[in-house]
């Protein structure tokens, strides 16, 4: 399977648990961003990179960093708290999805997510999968927004608690000058 494919199949899953939670997904309309999705967490707005991560030995393996082939050889690149603000991973040999803050990762290149306890008993440096479950994980008092959030099996989904759209007292104008177009445009150029 090539790399493409298996991003697109990460990104479909991680959509689709995304929205089983009835949370809003966006995704940008122009691909020179570091992050593929936007869950709408009410209040909050979170950039989510999505992941292919893959079963290594009890563990579930997530690569944090992008990979590109330049003139010199590959090219990796980690990601950070000014570029996203977490990981959402599928690991499809266990068909389960996983949130990982960007916090929880620091500078590391890959995290390992155990599926069980550690053989030796070890527990220090051990991220035990369960608790970066994707829902267990957005339902946490962290993220805030899906404590909010109650169903209603006879009908659809609906947000409770939340503050309404019509709620803002002013509307936030913005008219951008010709600097800070060229501007915008030459950053997403050079990335």
């Amino acid at each position: 399977m090539l790399p493409g494919q298996k991003g697109a199949i990460a990104e479909t899953a991680v959509i689709h648990a995304a929205v089983k939670l009835g949370i809003g997904v966006f995704k940008p309309v122009f691909d020179g961003e570091r992050y593929d999705l936007i869950f709408d967490l009410r209040p909050k707005l979170i950039r989510v990179q999505c992941k292919w991560a893959v079963l290594r030995e009890g563990a579930v393996v997530v690569r944090c960093y992008s990979e590109r082939r330049g003139p010199d050889g590959n090219v990796r690149r980690l990601y950070s708290a000014e570029e996203i603000d977490a990981f959402a991973a599928y690991c499809a040999p266990i068909d389960r999805c996983f949130f990982i803050p960007i916090g929880d990762v620091g500078h590391q290149s890959a995290v390992q997510l155990r599926l069980h306890a550690a053989r030796n008993n070890q527990t220090r440096r051990v991220r035990p999968a369960e608790d970066f479950d994707f829902a267990a994980r957005l339902r946490s008092p962290d993220f805030g927004a899906i404590a909010q959030l109650g169903e209603r099996l006879a009908g659809s989904q609906k947000v409770t608690g939340s503050s309404p759209v019509g709620s803002i007292a002013e509307p936030i104008a913005f008219t951008p000058d010709a600097a800070s177009v060229d501007t915008l445009a030459s950053r997403r150029l050079a990335s």
